[in-house]
């Protein structure tokens, strides 16, 4: 179903029947990877976007890994303006194809997002496009809040708590507004990162923003150095709980999710779906951080528009060499 006020669809809410047994409670998946950009990205890109051109915009400029990127050139074309992405060098052919197809001009820009960070920020302003940051801004986290207000018209009862991938941690920010907009302030976060792009995790251990000296993961859409700050203040308020995997346990769960729910994801959205997949769920039950029982599980499936059958087999044979 499409949003009348913007580019995003109301995607899909489905009962995984594997992920229910393997957690001994309902899972039920948000399947953002069915966006028409393919990923959650959208939401908030979109909504930005809108008010950007609204306010007279001629044009706008985003640096990305892939998905922020896909977002920005899909809502421009959607509105009639250019559109220049930049990317860093670690970014798949794919994605720079995928992104020429919806009309963007590409720039390819350093090893890192920051790299391509610092050009699209210059080109901004020598160019006089407006900046589209990939996480860090409160319109990104309006459209992302959209979530929680489609689980909250689909869900009998609150969730006992949502699962989801920080990267920047613009995903995240959007979740805590909603939560805090429905009511449900109280219903634990579980934040995955894998080992190597784990900014958010780092923070919090640190006690205050931490930048990474590189991004070491294959989760190459985790990569940002440093998460925002607005993610790591709600880090001292929400219930939100920080966890790691490897990339090798992100892409275990890649596999497993294609086979049993027939859906290709990135890296980036593995590292949700191995809470699961890795037995951490139940861990974190144990040792009394989860509630027992848990009640209904929310996995938001981020998604990804920079993965293909290539790109699972380069992942298989890197991690598994």
């Amino acid at each position: 179903m499409s949003n009348p006020g913007g580019f995003h669809i109301n995607t899909p809410l489905l009962e995984s029947i594997g992920m229910s047994k393997r957690t001994g409670t309902t899972v039920l998946l948000k399947m953002e990877s069915s966006q028409p950009s393919g990923s959650f990205k959208i939401r908030g890109i979109g909504h930005l976007c809108q008010k950007v051109v609204q306010s007279g915009s001629k044009g706008v400029v985003c640096a990305s890994g892939g998905n922020a990127g896909m977002a920005t050139a899909y809502a421009a074309r959607k509105l009639g303006i250019p559109a220049i992405i930049v990317i860093p060098a670690s970014s798949p052919e794919l994605v720079v194809q995928k992104l020429k197809d919806q009309g963007a001009t590409v720039k390819v820009v350093g090893k890192v997002w920051d790299d391509a960070n610092a050009e699209a920020l210059r080109l901004a302003e020598s160019e006089n496009l407006t900046f589209v940051p990939p996480f860090d801004h409160p319109l990104l986290w309006q459209g992302h809040a959209s979530i929680v207000r489609e689980l909250k018209a689909s869900l009998p009862e609150k969730p006992g708590a949502i699962v989801l991938s920080v990267g920047g941690g613009g995903l995240l920010c959007g979740v805590v507004e909603g939560l805090r907009e429905v009511g449900w302030d109280n219903v634990p976060v579980l934040c995955m990162e894998t080992v190597g792009a784990d900014c958010f995790n780092a923070a919090i251990k640190a006690g205050k923003l931490v930048t990474l000296p590189d991004i070491t993961s294959e989760a190459k859409c985790l990569g940002a150095k440093t998460v925002c700050r607005q993610a790591f203040d709600y880090s001292k308020e929400a219930r939100l709980l920080s966890e790691v995997v490897t990339d090798l346990e992100a892409l275990e769960a890649m596999e497993l999710f294609l086979d049993e729910e027939r859906v290709l994801v990135e890296m980036a959205c593995g590292a949700a779906l191995a809470a699961v997949y890795s037995g951490l769920i139940q861990r974190l039950q144990e040792e009394g951080r989860l509630p027992r029982p848990l009640g209904l599980l929310v996995m938001i499936v981020c998604g990804g528009s920079s993965v293909d059958m290539a790109q699972l087999t380069h992942l298989k044979t890197v991690l598994r060499r």
